[in-house]
């Protein structure tokens, strides 16, 4: 295992406990408070996470049920996984919370023991073991931030948020592609401030270019849970300024995004 792998999985085991933190003090009531994604109730959010962190688990151990997993949401590619949480969301609220609370360790079990070097079959390309707890780190998180938002929460940014920054960056290529649009052929050059007031960057310096402002926002943006507008980002160049429309660090068809505040 990698000192980069052993950190993601320790940011994704306290992101994890801060949700459970928000959760699990709920009464059956709360549980079905409404959150911003249309249709999807806390439970429904929770169900998600425990069902992908288990699906996560059966890719980098067992084929066999990987590919019976593959071949149901070939069976229904728009609505399997929404299906899964909203089936899931069902449970009683102590059981998904338990059933949430086994698949988290089972998780990190799973990806600290997958052979280095190798990768892991997923919904779309195959993953590495750090990539694929890069990728439930920054689904815990926005996932996250729905719960907190319907429970009237304001979370306090952390620099566990690079994970996301470092992912939104990395899928700039991918938000073109599922909204066929063709690439950009040059690198920009993306600087954002962290929660500690740390610069990260990326890119050449002498990028034409570039994307500036709040790691949180971009955070916000690239998981489309907040309005462009409502963001101090500045993206200079104009692909970077469309690419700030359409970023998207999650798998799947291009998101809907939100309004506007």
């Amino acid at each position: 295992m990698t000192d980069l792998l052993d950190q993601v999985l320790r940011d994704l085991d306290a992101e994890g406990a801060a949700l459970e933190t928000m959760v699990a003090p709920l009464d059956d009531a709360a549980w079905r408070t409404p959150t911003p994604a249309a249709g999807w109730t806390i439970a429904t959010q929770v169900a998600h996470l425990a069902w992908t962190d288990e699906v996560a688990v059966v890719a980098a151990t067992d084929k066999q049920a990987w590919d019976e997993l593959v071949l149901a949401a070939i069976g229904d590619p728009d609505g399997f996984v929404d299906q899964q949480a909203l089936e899931g969301a069902k449970a009683d609220p102590a059981d998904l919370l338990a059933r949430w609370r086994r698949a988290r360790p089972a998780l990190q079990e799973a990806l600290r023991g997958f052979p280095t070097g190798q990768k892991m079959p997923w919904f779309g390309p195959p993953m590495s073991p750090t990539s694929m707890g890069t990728a439930r780190f920054m689904e815990t998180w926005a996932h996250s931030l729905d719960v907190a938002e319907a429970l009237g929460i304001e979370p306090e940014p952390t620099d566990r948020i690079r994970h996301v920054a470092h992912l939104g960056v990395r899928t700039r290529n991918f938000a073109f592609g599922v909204h066929a649009l063709p690439p950009p052929t040059e690198e920009f050059r993306i600087e954002l401030t962290a929660p500690s007031g740390e610069l990260w960057e990326w890119g050449p310096v002498d990028a034409a270019q570039s994307v500036r402002g709040s790691a949180y926002d971009f955070c916000l943006r690239v998981t489309q849970r907040r309005h462009r507008d409502d963001l101090d980002l500045v993206a200079t160049g104009p692909d970077a300024n469309q690419w700030l429309d359409i970023a998207q660090a999650f798998a799947g068809p291009p998101g809907q995004g939100r309004g506007p505040a």
